[in-house]
C-alpha cells in the first residue's frame, strides 16, 4: 500500500502494520490508523504517521532509552483496551516536541502511548496522577540549563 507521508514522501507500507487507536488521539480524535516509520538507519527516533491526513505525523522514541527511571503503571481498563496479555508484547512511546536547537527537544513523559505490538492497537494514556510532565527534556541538565524551561525531572 502507498502512502504519502509528512517527512518522507510517499513510502509503501504493509497493511499488516498499521496499527489502530480506537479512540484516536487527544485532540485528533477523527484520527485511529497511524503507522509506525523509523525516522532513520541507527536512530532511536520514529515517525508515527497518519494513513489518513499526510501532514499529521509525530516524532515518538522508546522513553526509556532516555530515562532509564521511567516508570508506568497501567490501569487495568488500558490492559483490557488493549488486550494486553504479556509484557513482552507493549510498546511504550513519548511523543517529542522537537526544538531547535534539538538540544531543547523534549519528551511527553505524561501521556505515553501504549502498543500492543503483535495486536497492532494502541492508546494515548494520560496519567494524571504521575510525578511526570509533558516537556521532559531528552538531554542532559548542562546542555538546557541556560533555556530556563521548566518540566525538568
Amino acid at each position: 500500500m502507498k502512502l504519502h507521508t509528512k517527512h518522507f514522501g510517499e513510502v509503501n507500507i504493509r497493511e499488516e502494520d498499521i496499527i489502530v487507536f480506537e479512540y484516536g488521539l487527544p485532540a485528533f480524535e477523527e484520527e485511529r490508523e497511524f503507522v509506525l516509520l523509523p525516522f532513520g538507519q541507527e536512530t532511536a527516533f520514529h515517525i508515527l504517521q497518519s494513513i489518513h491526513t499526510s501532514p499529521l505525523a509525530f516524532i515518538v522514541t522508546d522513553p526509556f532509552s532516555f530515562f532509564p527511571d521511567y516508570e508506568v503503571v497501567l490501569s487495568d481498563n488500558v490492559i483490557e483496551q488493549l488486550s494486553l496479555e504479556k509484557e513482552e508484547d507493549v510498546a511504550v512511546l513519548s511523543v517529542l516536541t522537537v526544538q531547535d536547537p534539538f538540544k531543547k527537544t523534549t519528551a511527553n513523559l505524561q501521556a505515553p502511548i501504549i502498543l500492543n505490538s503483535p495486536k497492532k492497537i494502541a492508546k494515548q494514556y494520560v496519567m494524571n496522577d504521575s510525578i511526570y510532565s509533558p516537556k521532559h527534556y531528552l538531554f542532559p541538565q548542562e546542555e538546557r540549563s541556560a533555556s530556563g524551561m521548566e518540566g525538568d525531572r
